[in-house]
Order: structure tokens, then sequence, then C-alpha cells
């Protein structure tokens, strides 16, 4: 067993919704093995309110979060990451800035709840969705033995993560 703690940065487009949902679970679940962050390319600014009504509703931490860009982890003096995944498509497809330390990275896509248009039940169920597959990747993600696997083996189980029940595309998209 090691001591050290990971930082994990999950990527979306506008970082309001998924990332955040992320971030929150992970730094909830994680038992202090993991640090997660969220980012965007192209930052809306402020956090979708449902994100915060289902991080409440799940019993997840819904305070502190903001939107911010994804360059604010790419500068000199940023927590290092040891792990960046991607959580939305089009995230994926951008070209990213260099990451200090070369992270390991996968894609983990999840339909967009933000994108929903209908009624409130459906938009929180659309939360819930996300949520449910954000955290099911999590929690795969936090039982890997990180401390005594190869990082072949690592990037590969990684991407069968993003593979899992729920996601968008194939994994290995993001590399």
């Amino acid at each position: 067993m090691t001591d050290k703690t990971y930082n994990v940065l999950f990527l979306c487009t506008g970082n309001s919704a998924r990332s955040i949902l992320a971030e929150s679970i992970l730094n909830n679940e994680g038992g202090g093995r993991f640090k997660a962050f969220s980012a965007g390319s192209q930052p809306k600014g402020e956090v979708n309110p449902h994100a915060l009504t289902e991080l409440e509703a799940l019993g997840y931490p819904s305070m502190g979060f903001s939107s911010k860009s994804w360059d604010v982890f790419a500068e000199l003096g940023a927590p290092q990451m040891d792990f960046i995944f991607t959580v939305c498509d089009s995230a994926a497809g951008e070209p990213c800035p260099v990451w200090i330390g070369h992270p390991m990275t996968a894609h983990w896509g999840v339909e967009d709840p933000a994108s929903v248009v209908g009624s409130d039940v459906e938009i929180q169920r659309a939360f819930a969705q996300a949520a449910r597959f954000l955290k099911n990747g999590i929690m795969a993600f936090i039982n890997l033995p990180l401390a005594s696997i190869d990082r072949m083996a690592l990037e590969t189980r990684l991407r069968q993560i993003g593979a899992m029940e729920g996601t968008t595309s194939p994994a290995g998209k993001f590399a």
C-alpha cells in the first residue's frame, strides 16, 4: 500500500456538469488517495445548478465548485496530474495543453445531462444517470491496484473503464 495521493483532472468542454459531478464523487469516494479537479476547454463560467442538486441528492459535497479553463492546470506551479479523463466527446477531440509530467489519460464519455430539454423530471433523470455512470467508472478506477500495476496494463484498464455501460464512445479515443 502506498501513501501517494494521486491528482486526477476531469475535463469537459463547459466544466459545468459532468466534470463537476466527477470531481465531487472522486474526492468523496477516493478515501484521501485521490485529489480530483475539473476544468473545461471552453468553460461556461458557472456550474449547472442541476449538477449541484444531484450532488446534494446523492450526499456528495456541492459547494466550492467553479467552472474554469483547463489552461489553469497547464501553468507553471499547477498541481501535477497523474491522470486526466475526458468525460465529454467534444473535449476528447480538442487539442489539449501540454500536461506537466505526462499523466495517463483516457476518455470516459458520458452523455451531457445539461443538453437535455424537457420537464424537470426528465432533466433530473439525465443528471442522475450521468452521475451514476460517472460513479461506476470512478469506483472501478479507485479499486485498481495503482501501486502494483505496470503502466501498459493500467492504461488498458483505464480505457476499459471508458467502455463501461453508459459511455458515449469506444474506449481509447483520448490518449
